[in-house]
């Protein structure tokens, strides 16, 4: 099997990211937004996931290195849909509950541990509950989490398409 179809869904997804990365970056120095801790978590695993499509696109790599590659995509793309599924439920609960969520980041560097910083982010924080901007009535975190789910979907269709590649070439043979 040829892997050219695969690096070239690599090189669509790393353009998809880099794109997409670009977005969040222009929205927060150009458009003046300030990204809350869950913002950036998604930026963490958007650039890691662009970071490997990159590297696979680039890298010639054998199956097995290259299912890796897809796996590790999938996996950042996973993280970013869960990261973003929760920030959309704390923008969509009631206003009361509001207030069960932690302070900003930077009140959680002062004075939280890691462990407790991490814990606070499942929680989500005072910045999370905020939409302060919205395309076609989506905010950021709905475009964040279906974004992530296209990627998720397109490396479904990669492996999809390699298993049955590799089921043709062994019922050949």
């Amino acid at each position: 099997m040829s892997l050219a179809p695969s690096r070239s869904l690599f090189f669509l997804a790393f353009i998809a990211g880099a794109l997409t990365l670009g977005a969040s970056f222009y929205l927060e120095y150009g458009a003046l937004l300030r990204p809350c801790f869950l913002c950036q978590m998604q930026r963490i695993y958007l650039a890691t996931f662009t970071l490997i499509n990159l590297l696979a696109a680039i890298h010639s790599a054998k199956r097995t290195v290259a299912y890796l590659y897809g796996l590790a995509s999938m996996g950042c793309a996973l993280l970013g849909a869960i990261t973003a599924v929760r920030q959309v439920l704390l923008q969509n609960a009631a206003p009361e509950q509001a207030t069960d969520c932690w302070p900003s980041l930077q009140y959680m560097i002062e004075n939280l541990s890691l462990w407790q910083a991490l814990q606070s982010t499942v929680k989500g924080t005072v910045d999370c509950v905020d939409i302060n901007w919205t395309l076609f009535d989506l905010s950021l975190p709905e475009w964040s989490l279906l974004f992530f789910l296209a990627m998720l979907i397109l490396g479904v269709m990669q492996f999809s398409q390699s298993l049955m590649s590799r089921r043709l070439e062994l019922v050949r043979h």
